[in-house]
């Protein structure tokens, strides 16, 4: 399956109305909490000006690019983690998810009902930080229960892992998210077992209103303080803008659209490619005459499993991959030129592949 964000934060702060924007869906938008119960999952197409340079290098038949998965999960209050209001479904989706797209509101409207009666996306980020935490508390302690009946019997492995339970049990019970619990390497075997919901990675995106959209405003800058301290994005999008922009029906109308606002390109755009990279993906290509193609591996991931991506016979059969990097496709102009300057490589089973690699594979099954 691939890999999946999940969109979350509270009621009412326009998750629902990205989604749609990302998706040009069907997610119900509503003005009241729990509009959204059962997750909404689209997949969308990333965007990535390297495809189009390769399409008028090689002037294919079709040009396909590569896409991502986003869910739209029910809105969460404050109890989620003892099963308020929909607090248990909720967390069952966020853990079914590899990252999370968190969208705070930053803006005012008397017409949007806020659930906590006024706007402060830093008290919104934490109700939802503290379920999560509550949650992976909840999930340590329970294992902590079986660990320390096998530690019992004087075995190392398990006094070790009682040891690492109990180190990630006090980093939550501060406060602190389980991604940025400070842990050693052989501590982390059991750290993945746990499936934290606090332990995925995470991006910030701050709902604004129009005119707050490229320069923020007094609410986006208390949340960029308030989080200053996390390893993770915040990007600015205005919701409602996204909607009339996915409402639009040519390129040109949205292309005046934008230029009207004052934006280079929709903020879409950026969130796709921001959680493209919060997932650790990245991406090659292939070309040819019958079509210029964008793949989706990730990061680390070597020639043979890249092969597979396109066929199970490729990974299988696997003999040798050709490689051109996409700078030496572009500057010199074609794959006979690549050839020609001796710059196409010829790579085995234990060459990573990079993000912007064009490759052809060989094998044999």
């Amino acid at each position: 399956m691939a890999l999946q964000a999940g969109i979350v934060g509270l009621p009412n702060v326009g998750k629902s109305t990205l989604f749609n924007a990302l998706t040009s869906g069907k997610a119900l938008a509503a003005n009241y909490p729990f509009a959204t119960k059962d997750p909404n999952v689209g997949i969308i197409t990333v965007p990535d000006t390297r495809l189009d340079k390769l399409k008028d290098l090689v002037n294919p038949q079709k040009v396909i690019p590569t896409t991502v998965e986003i869910v739209d999960i029910a809105g969460l209050i404050k109890g989620a983690s003892q099963g308020e209001g929909l607090g248990n479904q909720f967390l069952a989706n966020i853990r079914e998810v590899d990252a999370i797209i968190h969208v705070v509101r930053c803006f005012e409207n008397d017409n949007v009902i806020h659930v906590d009666g006024n706007v402060d996306p830093v008290r919104d980020k934490e109700i939802i930080d503290t379920e999560l935490i509550l949650k992976d508390l909840d999930t340590v302690e329970k294992k902590l229960e079986k660990l320390r009946k096998q530690a019992k019997s004087a075995d190392k492995e398990a006094i070790r892992a009682v040891e690492t339970a109990e180190k990630i049990k006090a980093h939550l019970e501060t406060g602190q998210p389980g991604r940025s619990c400070p842990l050693d390497d052989d501590e982390y075997a059991l750290y993945h077992d746990l499936l934290l919901l606090s332990s995925k990675p995470i991006l910030y995106v701050c709902n604004v209103d129009e005119d707050s959209v490229n320069e923020g405003n007094e609410h986006t800058k208390k949340f960029k303080e308030a989080v200053s301290g996390e390893t993770a994005e915040v990007i600015l999008i205005s919701a409602d803008i996204e909607a009339d922009i996915a409402g639009l029906d040519t390129l040109e109308e949205r292309q005046e659209f934008l230029e009207d606002m004052g934006l280079k390109e929709p903020g879409v755009n950026k969130l796709i490619r921001a959680t493209y990279k919060l997932l650790r993906l990245i991406t090659y290509f292939t070309a040819g005459e019958k079509e210029v193609r964008a793949w989706t591996i990730t990061e680390g991931t070597k020639a043979p499993g890249a092969a597979g991506v396109i066929h199970s016979d490729f990974e299988k059969g696997f003999i040798r991959a050709e490689v051109i990097k996409y700078h030496d496709y572009v500057e010199l102009g074609s794959e006979t030129a690549v050839k020609e300057a001796g710059k196409l490589g010829v790579e085995g089973k234990e060459y990573v592949v990079l993000d912007g690699d064009v490759m052809h594979f060989r094998f044999n099954v």
